[in-house]
């Protein structure tokens, strides 16, 4: 149960961004098996696991099916928030903010006004980047 306690951070994770895992330690190692809905879902799982816990190769097994291919997940709009700031905080460039704002036409006008609730399709870090 060490391993439990050592990684509930990356447990606390995976329930708010409301993955199905299951974890049990097993030969020395803690694995933690289940699905996500988006592979941003997976990604900041393991952002939480290399940020935070720097012995991660010899202590965890992560397998985690992502149950949806596109989007690459959705970002329910917050107070603040601007498609450049998401562009930063999700794919590390405040630039790509149009690559956000064209997977979402659908919803918007104009890339300067989001609304507070909206729930935004990220487009996948591939397309992001290129």
């Amino acid at each position: 149960m060490a391993l439990q306690n050592d990684y509930q951070d990356v447990l606390d994770v995976a329930k708010n961004v409301g993955a199905k895992v299951e974890s049990r330690e097993e030969n020395g190692k803690l694995i933690i098996k289940g699905t996500v809905d988006y592979a941003w879902d997976r990604d900041r799982m393991w952002d939480q696991i290399k940020a935070r816990h720097p012995n991660w190769q010899n202590e965890v097994m992560v397998m985690l099916t992502v149950a949806h291919e596109t989007p690459y997940g959705l970002y329910t709009v917050q107070s603040g928030d601007t498609l450049s700031k998401l562009a930063k905080d999700i794919y590390g460039d405040m630039k790509l903010y149009p690559k956000i704002f064209e997977a979402n036409k659908d919803q918007l006008k104009d890339p300067d006004k989001i609304k507070v609730g909206q729930v935004l399709k990220l487009p996948p870090k591939s397309i992001a980047n290129a």
